[in-house]
């Protein structure tokens, strides 16, 4: 009786939480997901019975998790992090917080930022020595992972 009271309270307590997690995959690419059972969901993706993406890059490792009180929550955010690009997922992978703002800059916009830096700053004979680094965060190419799940 104390088992199953003991699996009722586990039940109660975590009922309508969720989880968004990231898995990296077999060949380095990404996936992001989100449910309301993370031991299952993660048992189904090594089983190869979870998304189409996972199954065949296996096995998977996770990388990342939050915890949500509600599994819409989970959702949206996996939303949110499914549209970054690789670079930003692995700084939020490493717990580099301060470099998501300067990740979330758009490729297109990155040439005008290290453009108007140049004005403002003292003539070089490169025009790109000190934008190296900003140039490698966001990748220096749109090349991703496949799919949207990079």
């Amino acid at each position: 009786m104390l088992i199953a009271f003991g699996v009722s309270k586990f039940i109660f307590e975590n009922m309508g939480k969720g989880w968004m997690y990231i898995l990296k995959c077999n060949d380095g690419s990404y996936y992001t997901g989100s449910t309301n059972n993370l031991t299952l969901r993660l048992l189904q993706h090594e089983l190869g019975e979870g998304a189409n993406h996972t199954k065949k890059r296996l096995p998977v490792e996770l990388v990342y998790v939050e915890e949500y009180m509600h599994v819409d929550n989970a959702f949206r955010r996996e939303k949110q992090v499914q549209g970054w690009s690789r670079r930003k997922k692995e700084a939020l992978i490493n717990g580099a917080e301060e470099l998501l703002p300067i990740l979330a800059t758009a490729y297109r916009d990155v040439k005008q930022l290290a453009a108007l830096s140049e004005m403002n700053s003292p003539a070089r004979e490169d025009p790109a020595v000190g934008f190296g680094s900003l140039s490698q965060l966001q990748g220096g190419s749109k090349t991703e992972d496949s799919g949207n799940n990079s």
